[in-house]
């Protein structure tokens, strides 16, 4: 197992900044997701940390060594693309163990870990097999038991379930996962799909125009949300954020328990209820069925808030609501979009 460490790690092109001096401890033997939107900086920091893309400036560390300046051959790394990146005229075996040919291991070790690897992902009977002749799932197994062969301690992985279908996508999740902690792999994970982050990470690392926006576990994020964008970006549906006029929600009368220097109040749909006699005046503006759940967007003053009902519930556009919600579910952010205490 190895660690990795950014520090002040930053990445221009002439007047274009893709990186802002990132500083990042990820622990050894932990799954880490580098999460945001496109454009956000992600991929450029798993390429820096892989080596096919140069640092602008700072460090990267990994097992306490200093890799910034070295090629990704000798880093100690394997990785996983987006496109599976496989040889179509090459059998699975052949594309699983064609790295350790290049790197001449004797034929006898370069078997043991074949064969080790295809039991463990469940491709024994698939060897001879091309890639055409797979599934998206199977060549997925394949392109991830390249990486294990190598048997590198860090495994990094770049958008690897883009590909599959939703149903598959939830399966490889599982998998992905128990093998990271069966095998004690450290990973680094990127991706846009915020239940990817959430349901496999350790480390969730934020990113937003090329800064770290929050780094924290899972349910650190979710609950405790650090700036506007990990509220509304975490979480669905979004957390809502309503405008604050002196002490009360916008356009409405009511008062709440507001921390000087508030704008933003922060709610999650599903911390608000629908009351009978007592709570918060509003009225049903639309209505989202969903099953087992319903989403309703409601008016107060002059702001709009989402709130998760069960599915059950009749409701309909333009009826009265009272809402309510317990005082520790408020989050309340400042004007730069920061929480408060």
């Amino acid at each position: 197992m190895s660690s990795i460490e950014l520090r002040q790690v930053a990445k221009s092109w002439g007047s274009t900044t893709a990186l802002h001096a990132v500083d990042l401890q990820i622990a050894p033997g932990s799954f880490c997701v580098l999460l945001g939107p496109s454009g956000c900086g992600k991929s450029t920091t798993l390429r820096i940390i892989a080596g096919l893309e140069t640092a602008s400036a700072g460090q990267v560390l990994i097992g306490g060594r200093d890799v910034t300046q070295l090629p990704p051959a000798q880093r100690g790394i394997a990785m996983v693309f987006q496109n599976y990146a496989l040889f179509p005229h090459l059998s699975v075996a052949e594309n699983i163990s064609f790295g350790l040919a290049v790197r001449k291991v004797p034929k006898a070790e370069a078997d043991k870990r074949l064969k080790d690897a295809a039991e463990l992902l469940g491709l024994s009977q698939l060897l001879e097999r091309k890639p055409g002749q797979l599934s998206g799932g199977q060549q997925q197994r394949v392109a991830l038991g390249r990486a294990l062969v190598a048997q590198a301690h860090v495994c990094l992985m770049d958008e690897p379930l883009s590909n599959l279908d939703a149903q598959l996508r939830q399966e490889m999740r599982a998998e992905l996962r128990e093998l990271q902690q069966r095998l004690g792999l450290t990973v680094v994970y990127v991706t846009h799909d915020q239940t990817e982050a959430m349901s496999m990470a350790d480390q969730v690392v934020l990113l937003h125009q090329g800064r770290v926006e929050q780094c924290a576990t899972p349910r650190e994020m979710y609950a405790r949300p650090a700036s506007t964008f990990a509220a509304r970006f975490i979480g669905t549906p979004a957390m809502n954020l309503l405008r604050l006029s002196e002490g009360a929600i916008a356009g409405s009368q009511v008062q709440l328990p507001v921390p000087a220097g508030a704008a933003l109040l922060g709610l999650r749909p599903e911390a608000v209820h629908c009351l009978g006699a007592e709570g918060v005046d509003a009225q049903v503006i639309g209505t989202e069925y969903l099953g087992a759940d319903m989403v309703l967007r409601c008016a107060i003053g002059s702001e709009q808030i989402t709130v998760r009902a069960p599915g059950q519930q009749a409701v309909a556009v333009g009826q009265a609501l009272r809402l309510a919600w317990r005082a520790e579910d408020m989050h309340f952010f400042d004007a730069d979009g920061r929480r408060m205490a």
